[in-house]
This record gives C-alpha cells, sequence and structure tokens, in this order.
C-alpha cells in the first residue's frame, strides 16, 4: 500500500460526488473524541461516532464470519508473504558505499536524473511521502476488530500477516528515500518535515475498526498502488533512467502481490456472507477511498501558494501528466464490481440488493462524472505552483 500501501499513494480523493447519500443509519449518541475499546459484540448500545465515523461498526453476525476465518488466513493469505531471503532489498538497486567506485556510480544516478522533469520527481516524491508514513497504516489495520494483533506479536495468522506486510512494504520508502537523496534533486530536509507531519497527523479511511470496510478499502488501495507505482516505472524508463524504472516496477510487483491477498479476504467475506460484504463494498465506495497521504503537510505549501493543499497539488501533477487520475479510479472500481462478481449475486435481503443495484450502476455514472470533470479542467489555464520538495521551483497544476 503506498498507502497503507498505500496507498496510496499518488491519486487523490477524487471530489466527483459519489453517487446517492448513504443510507440513514440509527440515532447515535455523540461522544468526545477518545479511546474506544472494541465493545462486546452482543452487547446492545447505541454507537459511538467521531466526526461522522461510527467506530466499531461490525455486528456479530460479521465478526463470528472473520472468527472463523484463521484458517482460511493461513492457508491463503500468509503465504503470499515472501520468505526474506528471497526479497529484494534497497541496496540491490543503490551504489555500494563500501566500493571504490561509489562516488562514479552516484554521479552517474545523477547524471540519469539530470533530465528528469521536476512534475515527474513531484509525484515520484509525493509516491515515496505516502509510503514512508507506513506506521499510520499498520495502526489502522490494528484498528480492526476480529484481525487485530493483540499484542504486538501475536502468533495468530493476522498478527503474523500484518507484521509482515508492513516489514515488505518498508522496503519501499526507504528505496525511494535514498533513491531520491542521491539524485540531488529533491530537498530532502523539507521531505522530512512532510513524513514527519503526515504520520503525526495519520489517517481517515472511514473504515469504522470494522474488517469488512478496512479489507475493501486496502484492497482498493493495493491496486491503486500498483497503478502508480506501475506509471512512473513506465514513465522512468522512457526519460532516460532504466535503474529508476526498475525501482518503480518492483515496488509496483509487491503492490500487486499484497493487492491479491486482501482480494482474497474479501472473496471470503462474499463467499460467507454475501449480504454484509455488499452493503459494506457499497458503503465503502459512497464514502470515496480517500487516499493514505490526505493529510500531508510540508509547512511551506500554503504560504508559498496563496494557501493551496499541498495533497490536492500533488494530486493534480500526478493526474496531470498520467501518473494516476480519475480514470484510474474508475478502472479500479470497475475490477473490483467484476472481481467480486456483483452482478450475479442472488437471493440478496433488502439492503444489500440495493446496494447491489447501486454498484451495478457506480462504475458507469463515475466515469461520466470524471470526463466531465477532466473536459472542465482542460479549458481551465493550468496554475504554476511552487513545490519546496523540488526547491520551490514551479511546476503546473
Amino acid at each position: 500500500m503506498a498507502a497503507l500501501s498505500g496507498a496510496v499513494v499518488a491519486p487523490r480523493r477524487c471530489a466527483l460526488g459519489a453517487g446517492a447519500p448513504a443510507p440513514r443509519r440509527a440515532r447515535a449518541t455523540v461522544q468526545p473524541v477518545r479511546a474506544v475499546a472494541a465493545p462486546d459484540a452482543s452487547a446492545k448500545a447505541s454507537p459511538t461516532i467521531v466526526k461522522g465515523q461510527v467506530l466499531h461498526s461490525a455486528t456479530k453476525e460479521q465478526l463470528d464470519v472473520v472468527a472463523g476465518l484463521d484458517a482460511f488466513a493461513e492457508e491463503q493469505v500468509v503465504p503470499i508473504l515472501k520468505p526474506v531471503d528471497k526479497c529484494w532489498q534497497p541496496q540491490d538497486f543503490l551504489p555500494d558505499p563500501e566500493s571504490p567506485d561509489f562516488l562514479d556510480a552516484v554521479r552517474e544516478l545523477q547524471k540519469r536524473t539530470k533530465e528528469v522533469p521536476d512534475e515527474y520527481f513531484v509525484c515520484l516524491v509525493g509516491d515515496m511521502i505516502t509510503e514512508e508514513a507506513l506506521p499510520t497504516y499498520m495502526a489502522m489495520l490494528n484498528t480492526l476488530d476480529g484481525v487485530r494483533d493483540e499484542t504486538g506479536a501475536a502468533p495468530t495468522p493476522w498478527g503474523r500477516w500484518t507484521r509482515q506486510w508492513v516489514a515488505e512494504e518498508n522496503r519501499h520508502g526507504d528505496l525511494m528515500n535514498k533513491y531520491c537523496w542521491l539524485s540531488g534533486r529533491v530537498d530532502m530536509r523539507q521531505v522530512e518535515v512532510t513524513i514527519q507531519n503526515l504520520i503525526g497527523s495519520g489517517m481517515d479511511p472511514k473504515t469504522e475498526n470494522n474488517p469488512y470496510l478496512g479489507f475493501i478499502y486496502t484492497s482498493f488501495q493495493e491496486r491503486a498502488t500498483k497503478v502508480s507505482h506501475g506509471n512512473t516505472a513506465r514513465m522512468a524508463a522512457e526519460y532516460g533512467d532504466d535503474v529508476l524504472g526498475k525501482v518503480c516496477g518492483a515496488i509496483a510487483a509487491d503492490e500487486s502481490r499484497h493487492e491479491i491477498a486482501y482480494t482474497r479476504i474479501v472473496d471470503e467475506f462474499f463467499r460467507q456472507d454475501p449480504n454484509n460484504a455488499m452493503v459494506c463494498f457499497a458503503d465503502m465506495m459512497r464514502k470515496q477511498i480517500v487516499m493514505p497521504a490526505h493529510l500531508m503537510d510540508d509547512g511551506k505549501h500554503g504560504i508559498l501558494n496563496s494557501g493551496r493543499n499541498l495533497f490536492n497539488d500533488f494530486s493534480e501533477v500526478a493526474e496531470r501528466i498520467g501518473v494516476y487520475d480519475a480514470a484510474d479510479y474508475c478502472d479500479i472500481m470497475e475490477h473490483l464490481v467484476e472481481r467480486w462478481d456483483i452482478e450475479h449475486r442472488e437471493g440478496l435481503r433488502g439492503d444489500a440488493a440495493e446496494a447491489q443495484e447501486y454498484l451495478m450502476k457506480l462504475p458507469n455514472r463515475f466515469r461520466k462524472l470524471s470526463e466531465r470533470a477532466a473536459a472542465r479542467k482542460a479549458k481551465a489555464p493550468p496554475v504554476r505552483t511552487q513545490f519546496s520538495w523540488i526547491f520551490n521551483r514551479e511546476v503546473k497544476v
């Protein structure tokens, strides 16, 4: 996850309207923000709501399904992880500091990146910062009821998956960070400030401590990060930096493998509990997928650019040069509708049948809205915007 993985990653939250409003929830008592323990599944109390998000929204029926998935996770999820000795490591792609040719190799790296456009580096840095906020994504997974790592070293398949997934993802930010540092094209102190601010701010994916919502979110995000890193890999090769292309390609391959794990989990939700899985899928699509780095802040972007938002501008650059755009968002939505065979689910109860109808119409509706928005943007003059990540140089947004 470029984001969770991953999150993603370069993409922004599309502001195109997600369709029909979410169904009305039962009355609830609004409480101040505080630590909330997972409730007794048999208790019948008003839900706690923080910033419009219902905490611990999984039903007893959903939690019972999750409780029975340990063997499934052991057999179908954990094996997707690679043994450490089979994984690439960041140093495999970087100049060897012990080599007598180290400085020559660094100069060669800088020569390769010299002609890479600033717009590309804005996207690469934004992707890297998203990957570096990994503590947030581990924390997010450990908010999910029924699958959290209760001790930090639990031997359960869910605990092992979370820790080892994080360990694999940790290589992504390390590699991208070192490559950007060696390139000399990036103001690393501003990048480091942005990373610290982002980890400190966290994220709000609106998954409600609910494993159904959480794994639908990660299924979407891993695919989004795969798309984004895949596009930066292709572009790097086109700009003449084959090594950077391999870097981004290796990261995209990890994201693709992790996507398989998360979509398998949701496959099983649909197999055992199609009604709740359908309702939760529609719920996440109505909310729209908030990208992991949506709270990024470098402390300067608004000052340099009359109050503009850093994440929004980074996302606009990514969309303009083709790293990730609204069409990609639509493609992922369409892919998941097909993957989980939404069209052919039969015998659904009322709310799930309504969710099914909504989901079947959503990709086309969203695509039309995104095309209209793109047409409007094409008519608007670009704005020259400074990014502290590239020493306050300007790019078009």
